[in-house]
């Protein structure tokens, strides 16, 4: 079973871009994020044409994940627990039926810039950061759950963390960057502690290995990017990986998304 997670920064300008990626790969199940649009507006048709089941969690303009299965989708959850304020459309779960169930979470994690600092050069968690900082807690205390049901799952998507200096071409450039500041970093590392398994590292320990590169100053042509997009596997889910890639040269087709799809292979 491949599957595979891909910001695709807006289904609408994306669509041809995604649709041919789709027919050259077939992954099995597609994690999107950053779907800007809202439920009824999502091309549902198109890609149930394509052999896919769909689950979406939208809103309009901004954020927004769905999941594209070619299994059926099981009880389906929309939105992280732990805050009924929060309206942003950044998560949602479905067990895939096959031979082996699995629980995919598919998130997109926020950003959380601009971050204030205090007098001492200390991030205030406050704002966008404190945002960001109190969903990761959240995810923490979701995965939490699923790690007691002792049941395969793993959580994709834009973590928007850059987990090492390694991630990243510059990383001097993010010291100050809420992607990369040592509590964000902290924070990933707690999940991971819990006994996930971070499903690229442990296929693939090389540097210079990226998932995102702007749009701005020729990132792309310079190779300055950074690695966000991660799986994360719990020990069931672990127990049966077998690669984990990074479509890399999607990113020089036409009108590309600034992520790429990062993929697993599971023997489900």
């Amino acid at each position: 079973m491949k599957i595979a997670s891909y910001n695709i920064a807006g289904i609408k300008a994306r669509m041809p871009a995604l649709t041919a990626w789709l027919e050259d790969t077939q992954p099995d199940v597609v994690i999107l994020q950053e779907v800007k649009s809202v439920d009824e507006n999502f091309p549902r048709e198109h890609f149930e044409n394509m052999g896919y089941n769909i689950a979406a969690h939208g809103q309009k303009s901004f954020n927004g994940v769905a999941i594209l299965s070619k299994f059926p989708l099981e009880d389906v959850m929309c939105g992280l627990p732990g805050d009924e304020t929060d309206e942003q459309a950044r998560y949602i779960e479905a067990t895939i039926v096959n031979e082996q169930a699995i629980r995919i979470c598919g998130l997109y994690l926020p950003n959380g810039n601009p971050v204030d600092f205090d007098a001492d050069g200390a991030p205030i968690h406050e704002g966008k950061y404190g945002y960001k900082l109190g969903w990761m807690a959240r995810l923490y205390a979701r995965a939490q759950v699923l790690m007691a049901k002792e049941e395969p799952f793993l959580m994709a998507g834009d973590y928007n963390i850059i987990p090492q200096p390694e991630d990243a071409a510059r990383p001097e450039a993010w010291t100050k960057d809420a992607l990369f500041l040592p509590d964000s970093r902290n924070a990933f590392r707690k999940l991971v502690n819990l006994g996930l398994t971070e499903a690229f590292r442990a296929r693939n320990p090389a540097p210079e290995q990226y998932t995102f590169w702007d749009f701005q100053r020729g990132a792309w042509q310079r190779n300055d990017g950074i690695r966000i997009d991660h799986f994360l596997l719990s020990p069931e889910c672990a127990d049966l990986l077998t690669d984990c890639q990074i479509d890399k040269e999607i990113r020089g087709r036409e009108k590309p998304s600034d992520h790429v799809p990062i993929w697993v292979q599971i023997a489900a």
